[in-house]
């Protein structure tokens, strides 16, 4: 038997959903609501401490509700007025009878079933968005680092937070689609439009037809300042396949091994930072977002107030966006990167640099065996954080300040906590916000000794 419950819904939490508690105490998660609604759920998932629901009907709307752009996002019920928005139910059945949604599948739910999972919060106004942010990583910091007056700045958002993803990555289908996976799904949701890809994303995206084609996934990336395309194949086939273009974009092959081969134009695309040039391979990590990349490096470079005889240790440095950009103020920078081509583009890219040096392999196996005093640290891990060897070691090291650069208020809490406990004081938190319309969090902390 279905069970439906009304609810108040008191916050949003870290994996983008709202919350609220049903009569039992038991904590309640749901996709595509909103904190200070009050909604009607059916509950699809139960567990002991607590379930997840698909939301059904909003009895009592939040102000920043607001009609999302896209045709693949959840959608609103059929005839359901939304406040502050100038559209009306004739609209939302328009767009719903351009979605994937059968007549009845759309009166069962307030949502497409198969929604695209890209983005998360194109419903909450965009001001709302940065606030709830905020409140996250406060949360986190007090929940999980034990630090309920975590010196949390408010978030910095972007004047446009639209159409500024340099970076995307299709799954194609059986019949040559370009596709997004399903919300909480491995399903493929075809794609004819996306508001968060930059316009040179998507003229690339216009552009492609691939009737016939049989590659597992399709990667789009730009440089925003410089103006070049790369698009990588992922094949099935270790031979690549004869390529036409009428486009200026370079195009790479990836066979299943991984092996990458340069089709048309150059093996990899340029980008610039708070004025360098860095080059970034079709598999090298690179910020999506450039304008607020440049953001991060400011801040970086605020909380570390480097000198010009300390030695500067990357961790996770990738194609040396923070290192290289920090080398002139600093006798030494030392970077410490896993990824192979990530270290090659940061050797090409540090080609004038002379006080410079490379380690490639997994942090937490390099950095005990430095016997180098560090005096300055920064670190972008990925999103599961930093391991406790290499967390260890950095404390052991003791150097004056750490900028840490997270992509999970969980984890950054996690591991702010023990940087606390080794001896140091987190002087600030600044989340920037890299991806707008969506639950993913960005931020900045500053560590001092």
């Amino acid at each position: 038997m279905i069970e439906k419950i009304r609810l108040q819904l008191v916050s949003m939490t870290q994996g983008g959903e709202a919350m609220g508690r049903d009569d039992t105490g038991r904590v309640v998660f749901v996709p595509y609501a909103i904190a200070g609604e009050e909604v009607v759920v059916e509950i699809i998932e139960a567990k002991k401490n607590y379930a997840r629901a698909r939301l059904v009907e909003i009895i009592s709307p939040s102000p920043a509700r607001v009609m999302p752009r896209c045709e693949h996002f959840g959608q609103p019920s059929r005839g359901e007025a939304l406040p502050n928005s100038d559209f009306n139910s004739k609209q939302i059945e328009a767009r719903q009878s351009n979605s994937n949604l059968s007549p009845s599948a759309s009166d069962a739910s307030p949502l497409q079933t198969r929604a695209c999972g890209g983005c998360q919060w194109q419903h909450i106004a965009y001001d709302a968005q940065l606030k709830f942010k905020t409140d996250i990583v406060r949360e986190q910091f007090a929940r999980i680092g034990k630090m309920p007056d975590a010196p949390v700045r408010e978030t910095i958002g972007m004047s446009e937070p639209w159409r500024y993803r340099n970076n995307v990555q299709f799954q194609m289908d059986g019949d040559g689609h370009l596709c997004f996976r399903a919300m909480e799904s491995h399903d493929l949701v075809r794609i004819n439009e996306c508001h968060i890809i930059h316009p040179l994303i998507d003229e690339m995206f216009r552009a492609l037809e691939f009737e016939g084609a049989d590659f597992s996934g399709v990667t789009l990336r730009a440089g925003i300042k410089t103006g070049q395309k790369l698009m990588m194949l992922e094949g099935r086939d270790d031979d690549p396949p004869e390529i036409s273009v009428d486009e200026p974009v370079s195009i790479v092959y990836q066979s299943p091994s991984g092996q990458t081969i340069s089709l048309v134009g150059k093996d990899a695309l340029h980008e610039e930072l708070r004025g360098r040039m860095f080059r970034v391979s079709p598999k090298s990590f690179f910020q999506v977002n450039t304008t607020m990349a440049d953001k991060l490096l400011e801040l970086v470079e605020q909380f570390l107030a480097p000198r010009a005889i300390d030695v500067l240790l990357d961790a996770f440095g990738g194609v040396g966006t923070f290192g290289l950009s920090l080398a002139s103020r600093v006798a030494r920078v030392i970077e410490i990167e896993e990824s192979k081509d990530a270290v090659n583009d940061a050797k090409a890219n540090a080609i004038e640099l002379s006080n410079v040096e490379f380690h490639r392999g997994k942090v937490e196996e390099i950095l005990p065996k430095l016997k180098t005093e560090i005096d300055l640290v920064v670190t972008d891990p990925p999103r599961a954080g930093i391991d406790p060897i290499a967390l260890n070691a950095i404390i052991t090291q003791a150097p004056r300040t750490i900028a840490y650069v997270s992509c999970d208020p969980a984890t950054l809490a996690r591991d702010a906590r023990r940087l606390i406990d080794g001896g140091y004081r987190l002087r600030e938190v600044q989340p920037v916000d890299l991806f707008p319309q969506t639950y993913h969090i960005e931020s900045v902390s500053r560590f001092e000794r």
